[in-house]
């Protein structure tokens, strides 16, 4: 496996393919002199490099010298950028897959080019933020390997990962913005569902809290994990992957019985997701964004004041109404002839006519400049209303910061942005979406309060600085003790540290950290290793996956019943994709080929293709092309 990268993804990626895949891996990373000193980012380089290093270290440590538990010793190069001679060098023209999670789209397009000329066969495994150019880059390389190679790539992700089988020659496209975002969103809000959206599947996981004495616990279609003890405590200690008493990932029948006091992850509504609505179209503003509240304040008066002259004429000159109220607006707009002979009361109120129609100019004109104003400020960013109160505050609007503004705004969330750079990758979406935007350093005094951070229900810090992301944090904390707070940091060891420190100063917080690459890292090593990865959910610091896979060739799967081939706390078939083969294994839901009511008894054949939910351990002990350790 070849990995090339420039930030933290890149090593996390290398250590996830080490650590739990036992492949063979080089890592191309740039070297340090060329870029020029950043601290964050050279702290973040060295800690991800002395993460890899460990992980090696404990690995061949643990494998105890054998020949088929040996994991062999990795090698790391040092490019500016993946070159023709650089890829040659590390190998790509016999590696099974190659990753390029370079921060630059551009850059990761051109190697995957040129790798895909060197080698046909070859996997691919991309890092692109733009989703439409991801779809057409897919086709293309894949096409290009079609021609090149002589052979299909078949269903994208959807073969091979186990050795010796054919040849999977598919591109893969993902962004760790997009398989991060319904993450941090769904740590910030109590209750809200996690959900994965790929290729028109909606799988819907929710937590729910343990049954009160009575309650009979629903378990939806499945139950994917119990939760651990303290999760629902914000003082509790928040499960680690490693620490024994975290979630429980994947239990079956008699671990869901014997659990008490737990809540649970349960696959609660697959459906199928069809074409998205249609957008609103650009330019066209709702009326009450036109005029502000004063002015239609004015307007409305000035309405009544006719209503009320219309109903008086009618009283005193006993007319008809549609007559009494044509004569009113001739008074009111000055063109009606003088009342002189008319009876005293008509005289009168053609007076007041004429005063409320010259208290009608000013307002009108009042209109008509405050909408020019309006159309040509359109493109700017709005500013947090007065009474603005149970939103939620985002700092930072790079690319994981916009998607997670996308996101929000998809489940009408009210939102305020905080941003520093005013050209920032995601204040052209900010202003498409009419969402207030703070500009200014959030670390200098006053920003967070133009937020209206003491009114707020979360804070989402999710800049590039893990220092500023700390701070503030910690400032709201101090404004606002209660307040719900997720903060992205860089490593995972330091994001742990962060949180037990945080829930300790605020027991009665919630408080969420989180780092990007460790929960995106899993995503891309799944597509490297040969299956479609339809997206991952994380249960509190463990990653529970979803991917599609052939049965052909794996004997845990082939010739087993649904029952037989699930293993708890490593992998589980959820459903069956009939349009693979045209498997009839019961009624297809519309627009969708996959069954999901499979069975205990439904015999798993080798040309099936199955959705699995699994454990990064389970499916790497399903797909890896190594034996694993014992251990």
């Amino acid at each position: 496996m070849v990995v090339c990268g420039d930030d933290g993804l890149a090593h996390r990626l290398a250590t996830e393919l080490r650590g739990v895949y036992r492949e063979q891996v080089v890592l191309v990373v740039p070297p340090s002199r060329s870029t020029p000193p950043q601290p964050m980012a050279g702290r973040a380089r060295a800690a991800s490099a002395a993460l890899f290093g460990r992980m090696v270290t404990a690995v061949n440590r643990g494998s105890g010298g054998s020949d088929d538990t040996l994991v062999p010793d990795e090698r790391v190069m040092e490019a500016a950028e993946p070159s023709e001679a650089v890829l040659a060098d590390a190998g790509v023209d016999r590696a099974a897959a190659l990753a390029l999670v370079y921060d630059d789209d551009e850059t990761n397009i051109r190697a995957a080019l040129t790798a895909r000329r060197l080698n046909p066969r070859l996997r691919l495994v991309l890092r692109l933020y733009n989703r439409r150019l991801g779809q057409h880059i897919e086709e293309l390389l894949d096409q290009a390997a079609e021609v090149a190679g002589g052979t299909s790539a078949g269903h994208r992700g959807g073969h091979g990962g186990h050795g010796g089988h054919g040849a999977d020659i598919a591109t893969t496209v993902l962004s760790d913005a997009d398989t991060t975002a319904p993450a941090l969103v769904a740590t910030a809000l109590v209750g809200t569902s996690k959900v994965v959206d790929a290729e028109g599947l909606l799988l819907r996981a929710v937590e729910r809290r343990p049954p009160r004495p009575g309650e009979v616990a629903d378990p939806g279609l499945c139950t994917l994990a119990l939760l651990s003890a303290t999760s629902n405590d914000p003082a509790g200690a928040e499960g680690s992957e490693d620490s024994g008493d975290g979630p429980q990932l994947l239990p079956d029948a008699e671990a869901v019985a014997a659990a008490t006091g737990r809540g649970t992850v349960v696959l609660e509504q697959v459906s199928y997701s069809g074409p998205p609505l249609p957008a609103r179209r650009a330019g066209v503003m709702p009326f009450a964004s036109l005029f502000s509240a004063r002015l239609r304040w004015s307007l409305a008066g000035l309405v009544a004041a006719v209503v009320a002259l219309a109903v008086a004429l009618i009283l005193v000159t006993d007319d008809h109404p549609l007559h009494a109220i044509y004569i009113t607006l001739l008074d009111l707009f000055a063109i009606n002839d003088p009342a002189v002979d008319a009876p005293l009361g008509q005289q009168i109120l053609q007076l007041l006519s004429g005063l409320v129609g010259l208290l009608l100019l000013p307002v009108l004109l009042a209109a008509v400049l405050e909408a020019l104003g309006t159309f040509r400020t359109a493109s700017a960013l709005r500013k947090p209303p007065r009474g603005l109160s149970g939103h939620v505050v985002l700092l930072g609007l790079g690319k994981i910061g916009t998607r997670v503004l996308t996101r929000l705004r998809e489940l009408h969330i009210p939102v305020v942005c905080v941003e520093a750079d005013p050209e920032a990758r995601g204040m052209a979406v900010a202003r498409r979406l009419r969402v207030p935007v703070v500009v200014g350093d959030v670390t200098q005094e006053g920003v967070l309060e133009s937020a209206k951070i003491h009114r707020a229900d979360a804070l989402l810090a999710l800049t590039s600085i893990d220092t500023t992301n700390l701070e503030s944090v910690l400032y709201a904390r101090s404004v606002r003790p209660d307040l719900r707070a997720v903060l992205r940091l860089y490593d995972d060891d330091f994001a742990k540290a962060v949180y037990r420190t945080l829930r300790t100063a605020h027991p009665a917080a919630l408080t969420r950290s989180r780092s990007v690459s460790h929960l995106a890292a899993p995503a891309f090593a799944g597509a490297m290793m040969g299956r479609q990865i339809l997206g991952a959910i994380p249960v509190e610091r463990r990653v529970l996956l979803f991917a599609a896979v052939v049965v052909d060739g794996h004997p845990q799967l082939e010739g087993r019943t649904v029952a037989e081939a699930f293993r708890p706390g490593a992998w589980r078939v959820l459903a069956l994709d009939t349009a693979a083969r045209g498997a009839t294994a019961g009624a297809e839901p519309p627009g969708s080929g996959l069954v999901w009511d499979l069975p205990d008894t439904y015999v798993l054949r080798a040309g099936d293709r199955v959705v699995l939910a699994a454990t990064r351990r389970g499916l790497a002990e399903l797909l890896g092309r190594r034996t694993r350790s014992p251990r």
